[in-house]
């Protein structure tokens, strides 16, 4: 008997224009690509809505560009990655400041997430900002799931 694959299994993948309308798209493709009666489907959409807003609003895109999204998952951990132009002037990092308005989307990210990270693809191929988000609710789960950084959309 095989073993079962710990590769996160591709479950979509999409390029959305780098217009804000797209982020209700994304929530909506993460929906039907993962389902309604998955544990973690709240998390999981909130995670992907945050990552494609800030890769629309923070990198360099515009209505002529489109920001990757790809969902995959192993039976422990759900993953998203979303690919955008990238910026000249920062990478994404969390705010420090407790009484903006705005800007806390990777502090969302970082409390959802098991681990999260982004990654450089080289001069014009933009980047790709990731997270990994626990598929089964931690009081149903008590095993601490192992989590790499997904393999899809890497350079190299």
């Amino acid at each position: 008997m095989k073993a079962p694959s710990t590769e996160p299994k591709v479950l979509g993948r999409t390029g959305l224009p780098g217009v804000h309308e797209s982020v209700s798209r994304a929530r909506s493709e993460v929906r039907g690509w993962l389902g309604d009666d998955h544990p973690a489907v709240d998390d999981v959409v909130l995670a992907a809505s945050e990552l494609v807003t800030n890769a629309i609003r923070h990198s360099g895109s515009g209505p002529g560009d489109f920001i990757g999204l790809t969902l995959s998952a192993t039976g422990e951990v759900v993953y998203i990655e979303v690919n955008d132009p990238g910026s000249l002037f920062s990478g994404p990092h969390v705010r420090r400041e407790p009484y903006a308005e705005g800007g806390r989307g990777l502090l969302i990210i970082r409390e959802l997430s098991l681990e999260w990270g982004a990654r450089e693809l080289g001069p014009g191929l933009g980047r790709t900002v990731w997270c990994a988000i626990r598929a089964v609710p931690h009081s149903e789960d008590p095993k601490n799931p192992s989590v790499s950084e997904p393999t899809s959309g890497r350079s190299g």
